[in-house]
């Protein structure tokens, strides 16, 4: 029933989605970003360092319970464990498979510009948040989608956003994120997908129903952690392999611009490739312009919106610059180099044995040994994947509550954790095409209220360095 399923959806998916990633998604991604860096004279060059400084100068794992929301790091832990995903590790797997390691060159030009996107958004999920009697704080894009339009225009495209952020992250996000957890322990240990679907389900059930504050109590510890033993990681690769680095590095500049010349085709239809795969891992990896962080932003107690939106470009430098980056040069030199199987392009008989799905199990596998890179990656895959299910199950339910009330609460999440399972037992590549297309329809919206609410987030920069009018 599965692969039925599968085979009828697929080719409807892939031509809807590629339409939308290589045409719409890639203009309103670039266009906002560059639109919010001249707005706020590079606000994500200026103030990141005071970003930073919020983040790691007074950095404590145990912010306590909080009487409403969370504290700022745990909501930018929140944030992150939504980004942190399988975007950072799959995710960029498959850019460097389909558009060539120069497809990295362009997750960061698209994250650069997305660091100004998310301070808009995080600056917004402040400034248009409700409180309610009980200390419950509710805020996201549908918050300021309704603040820029006003009447029905503006209810619509708050109906179109919610309706397609539950499907891409609380239902779809999720399948990804246990699908790769699935297939990577299935790789490293030989464990039937549907047992682990089982452990996610009872595990991810317990944490849903602790709602706001246990999710943080989780994430501001889970965070740093998994990141640090990943990071770890990658540095001894690095480190073994160091010879290889600066030629990794020169790759990544050197197939960004002659694609062409490891994926094969014309260069224009291979340059299109790798900035499509660029923008479009891009963007499910750092969510910068998605929509979907600012609801754990928006939890922030902050004294100023601002303050928050310096923390939140921080979250796309870790996740695009730091982790992301790591894993990339990991599998560019131990897998594109001379000596490695994919010197030549993924071509032949490699492409049998090598997915985005296994191509960092390889990597680490090369200079670890297989079973313990297939281990490794799937154990920090696991931490990165589950801690996104989480944050990604409450910015569904926030916009859940804000459709059909307080009491849809409970099938949303029953439905959620059939989704988990669920994706522990399809084919990757469907999963994958119909995350990206919700991730690209949820953009939609969510673009056009920060261009509209431009002005807004100007003011919210005067003072610290602005000087516009």
């Amino acid at each position: 029933m599965i692969e039925s399923l599968e085979a009828t959806l697929s080719p409807i998916v892939t031509t809807v989605n590629a339409y939308l990633s290589n045409y719409i998604l890639l203009f309103l991604l670039v266009g906002v970003g560059l639109w919010y860096t001249i707005r706020t004279n590079f606000v994500q060059v200026r103030c990141l360092g005071e970003g930073m400084k919020k983040v790691f100068g007074d950095l404590s794992l145990r912010g306590g319970k909080q009487k409403q929301g969370m504290s700022s790091f745990q909501a930018l832990a929140t944030a992150i464990a939504a980004q942190v995903g399988t975007g950072a590790i799959v995710g960029c797997a498959g850019a460097i498979l389909v558009g060539g390691p120069g497809a990295i060159f362009w997750m960061w030009v698209i994250a650069f510009f997305g660091m100004a996107t998310i301070y808009a958004e995080a600056t917004l999920a402040i400034q248009t948040r409700k409180i309610d009697p009980d200390g419950t704080i509710r805020g996201g894009p549908v918050y300021y989608i309704t603040t820029a339009f006003k009447g029905s225009f503006g209810k619509f495209l708050a109906g179109f956003f919610a309706v397609a952020i539950i499907l891409a992250l609380g239902f779809m996000g999720c399948m990804v994120q246990s699908n790769s957890i699935g297939s990577t322990f299935h790789n490293a240990f030989g464990v039937p997908g549907w047992t682990v679907g089982l452990v996610l389900v009872v595990i991810c059930g317990f944490i849903f129903l602790g709602g706001v504050q246990r999710l943080a109590s989780v994430t501001e510890k889970l965070v740093p952690l998994m990141a640090g033993i990943f990071l770890l990681g990658g540095l001894v690769v690095l480190v073994i392999r160091i010879r290889y680095v600066p030629e990794t590095v020169a790759m990544i500049f050197r197939y960004a611009f002659q694609p062409q010349a490891i994926i094969g085709g014309t260069f224009g239809s291979a340059i299109q490739v790798a900035i499509t795969q660029g923008a479009k891992r891009g963007l499910f990896a750092n969510e910068a312009g998605m929509g979907s962080t600012p609801h754990a932003h928006a939890q922030a107690n902050v004294k100023t919106p601002h303050e928050q939106g310096v923390v939140a470009m921080v979250g796309v430098f870790i996740d695009t610059f730091i982790v992301l980056t790591l894993n990339a040069l990991v599998i560019l030199s131990t897998l594109y180099t001379p000596d490695g199987p994919l010197a030549n392009g993924y071509v032949g008989a490699v492409t049998e044995t090598l997915s985005n799905t296994n191509l960092a199990q390889a990597a680490f596998g090369s200079v670890f040994g297989t079973a313990a890179g297939n281990g490794f990656v799937a154990i920090c895959l696991f931490f990165f994947s589950f801690s996104t299910i989480l944050s990604w199950n409450l910015f569904g339910k926030i916009n859940v509550v804000y459709l059909f009330g307080k009491k849809a609460n409970v099938v949303y999440v029953v439905l959620a954790l059939l989704f988990i399972f669920l994706g522990t037992m399809m084919s990757d590549s469907l999963v994958w095409e119909l995350t990206d297309m919700f991730n690209n329809l949820m953009v939609i919206p969510n673009a056009i209220a920060l261009f509209a609410l431009s002005g807004a987030v100007r003011r919210t920069t005067k003072g610290i360095g602005y000087r516009g009018e």
